[in-house]
């Protein structure tokens, strides 16, 4: 009897399918260093790669998200109860904003159009007690630490607004990518991006980093047109350096003492308040809308809880599967835009991931004390 219930035991466990995930261990980002190439013509590029351990995903195609309707708010911020994101809702003085005119948060102006989510900026002449109706959207966790950060937006073509990407802890460590869209010249394929990290020495020169040097503020030229299509703007922040892509090619990488320090979070934001150095406007046009249809964020969290979850899920790194290479939108390839670890079987156990209607994995909020491992390998 002994030895044919062993058997069974036996046989059961060969039977059982293994229960371990794959990509327990993280996400392994490919860093590009340089826009110089190498002479190696198999690794034409100068990279490094990183490994982060959680990871933050969202299809906003896939959220069952109403469209914009100013008279009732209230159905696009229940649409994010379930979410990681949280429509954003605050007035900012014509003097806290530094504009003419002020600006007015409200989830009036976000919804759902047939590209994910829209940020709408209304102009036409339209304030509210002298503030221009805008939008903003926050990621709930506030852990983010260095990481990997990618979205796909198109940019309005109306002139007068500011569409904006970016990391934030607070006025003096923020990371942003930034369009000015009365910048763009469609009639000489003239459109520029604004790379920034505002520091202490931005808002000494008054929040200007343009004011600050290279490492703080890059003005360069897209190849394209943002507002004809979608295309993924990319930050990857690092303990010593931010780099900036578009489309997955290398547009810039700062370094030095503006390189922020804590953890933070991630921000979609489009607004307008008239200051005739930055954003311009208000638009003419009744109404400017970004399109948003993915965030992907893979970083390292603040959270000793979320390090404590790492480290129980990670037995062995060097084990098949263990860390999974995240895919990456290339000039030319943009196939990767449509890839989500989270449409994939057993890849994001214990992660938080929003390409249905329903967030899975873990749900966190509130300031972590520190992150204090980042795994940095060579490359070609």
């Amino acid at each position: 009897m002994v030895s044919l219930l062993r058997l069974l035991l036996l046989l059961l466990t060969l039977l059982t399918p293994l229960t371990l995930a794959d990509c327990e261990c993280g996400y392994l980002a490919t860093i590009t260093t340089s826009t110089s190439p190498t002479d190696d013509p198999n690794h034409p590029l100068n990279t490094t790669t990183a490994l982060f351990t959680d990871l933050l995903e969202t299809d906003f195609t896939r959220l069952p998200l109403p469209p914009p309707d100013p008279s009732n708010p209230t159905a696009y911020v229940n649409a994010f109860h379930t979410t990681e994101w949280a429509p954003q809702s605050f007035n900012l003085s014509a003097e806290r904003a530094r504009g003419t005119y002020g600006e007015m948060f409200d989830p009036a102006n976000g919804g759902a159009g047939g590209d994910g989510v829209q940020l709408v900026v209304r102009g036409g002449g339209l304030l509210v007690d002298g503030m221009v109706p805008v939008a903003e959207l926050d990621t709930r966790r506030l852990d983010v630490g260095w990481g990997s950060f990618r979205v796909s937006m198109r940019v309005p073509a109306v002139a007068g607004t500011c569409a904006a990407f970016f990391w934030y802890f607070n006025d003096t460590q923020e990371i942003d990518i930034e369009f000015l869209t009365r910048d763009f010249h469609p009639s000489n394929a003239t459109f520029p991006i604004n790379l920034v990290l505002q520091s202490r020495a931005s808002a000494l020169a008054g929040f200007d980093a343009s004011r600050t040097g290279p490492q703080t503020f890059i003005q360069t030229h897209l190849p394209f047109d943002p507002t004809a299509s979608f295309h993924e703007y990319r930050i990857d922040y690092l303990p010593s350096t931010v780099h900036f892509y578009a489309d997955g090619a290398l547009l810039a990488v700062m370094s030095g003492a503006a390189v922020p320090t804590s953890p933070g979070h991630l921000i979609l934001q489009h607004w307008s308040n008239g200051n005739p150095s930055w954003s311009g406007g208000p638009p003419a046009a009744d109404e400017a809308v970004l399109a948003v249809r993915y965030v992907k964020a893979y970083f390292n969290s603040s959270m000793p809880a979320r390090k404590g979850d790492w480290q129980r899920r990670c037995g062995d790194p060097e084990a098949p599967g263990a860390v999974c290479v995240i895919p990456d939108v290339r000039e030319g390839n943009d196939s990767a835009a449509g890839w989500f670890f989270g449409d994939q079987r057993n890849m994001t156990n214990n992660q938080t991931v929003e390409v249905g209607g329903e967030s899975g994995g873990v749900r966190l909020g509130g300031w972590g004390l520190w992150w204090g491992w980042l795994v940095m390998g060579g490359g070609a």
